[in-house]
């Protein structure tokens, strides 16, 4: 079993790779949280090692906006922390609507890195509807990758985010391939909406 990655750093380390994440932030109190959405509407989490399942265990609050609304969840957080030590409290604007997609990575003992490509929801959990590639991939197998899921006419009903996939999908693999030491990757969900994209929830195991 690996090492998962800091958020913030998994963040920080996609970023030089052209994955960008929403914007997002570490908080040590209210004032900082709402300094943090500037008058933007925000989500707000908090992250423990002790704590798997964020959104069932009530550490997600979703479209926080105003002060009062973002200081009533930072103080119900910190009593929720007080089982959890040690936590952090992360905050990250809250994203438009659209097709959510998830892309995947993990290691094969025999043949090394994979990438995995799925509709988000039920497409993947229910109907297993993902294809998977061994890295790094070429711009062919990106498009085969697309074009091989059941459900690529949800993914592709915005004519742009054929091309959006593919070139996350090359940059993801360039990661996978260049990080030998990431182990499993994570983004779940990405959004993807007016034409462009942003992974909502990242995580990186390293060795």
């Amino acid at each position: 079993m690996g090492t998962l990655m800091d958020y913030m750093d998994a963040h920080a380390l996609l970023g030089k790779y052209g994955i960008k994440a929403l914007d997002a932030a570490y908080v040590g109190s209210a004032k900082e949280a709402v300094g943090f959405a500037k008058g933007r509407t925000i989500v707000m989490k908090l992250i423990s090692d002790k704590a798997l399942h964020k959104s069932k265990s009530g550490l997600v609050k979703l479209s926080l906006s105003g002060d009062a609304k973002i200081e009533g969840a930072y103080s119900e957080l910190v009593k929720l922390g007080e089982k959890l030590k040690p936590y952090k409290i992360l905050v990250q604007e809250q994203v438009s609507n659209g097709t959510e997609i998830i892309i995947g990575g993990n290691t094969d003992p025999q043949f090394g890195k994979l990438i995995l490509l799925g509709l988000g929801g039920i497409y993947v959990e229910v109907f297993k509807d993902v294809s998977v590639r061994l890295c790094p991939i070429t711009e062919y197998d990106a498009n085969a990758m697309i074009e091989s899921l059941k459900s690529k006419q949800i993914m592709l009903a915005d004519e742009r985010n054929g091309k959006i996939v593919k070139n996350l999908l090359l940059k993801v693999s360039e990661f996978l391939v260049k990080n030998q030491k990431i182990t499993e990757l994570d983004l779940n969900p990405i959004i993807l909406h007016d034409g462009t994209y942003d992974a909502v929830d990242l995580r990186l195991i390293g060795e």
